[in-house]
């Protein structure tokens, strides 16, 4: 689990930037919207990403969550946990992708269409566990 004062950040500031490893060993920055979840913080993306790419490739990664301001931000250096219609089963996958729009923008006004968006769009959940965790909001 994260810790309280992490979680409470990002639960108020969902904006952030993903640094994942391209096939070259270069840096790929991805602009984000998080969550806290569970043991980590979590955001959805298309299977046809380049940021979903990297990871499924090498998993290590980071996620600068910043306030708006960007005076405040947490780094959550780590390896991302993917979750997707190969690897998850179908009704924990539409759980996931639930609790994860919970966690950044609240309730949505029809889960059904959401929960078919979804799958028409090929998401996937991605989950960036942190070993190390740093930053100015501490």
């Amino acid at each position: 689990m994260l810790p309280d004062n992490i979680s409470e950040f990002i639960s108020k500031n969902d904006k952030a930037v993903l640094s994942t490893f391209r096939r070259n060993g270069a840096a790929q920055l991805s602009i984000v919207s998080v969550g806290a979840y569970g043991e980590g913080a979590a955001f959805t993306t298309t299977a046809d990403r380049a940021k979903l790419a990297n990871l499924r490739r090498d998993a290590r990664c980071s996620l600068l969550v910043s306030h708006d301001s960007w005076w405040g931000f947490v780094v959550l250096e780590g390896a991302a946990r993917i979750m997707s219609a190969d690897n998850t089963d179908a009704e924990e996958l539409r759980m996931a992708f639930r609790d994860v729009y919970r966690s950044i923008s609240g309730e949505h006004p029809d889960w059904d269409d959401y929960d078919r968006a979804m799958v028409e769009d090929r998401r996937a959940v991605v989950i960036v566990i942190p070993e190390r965790i740093y930053g100015t909001a501490l």
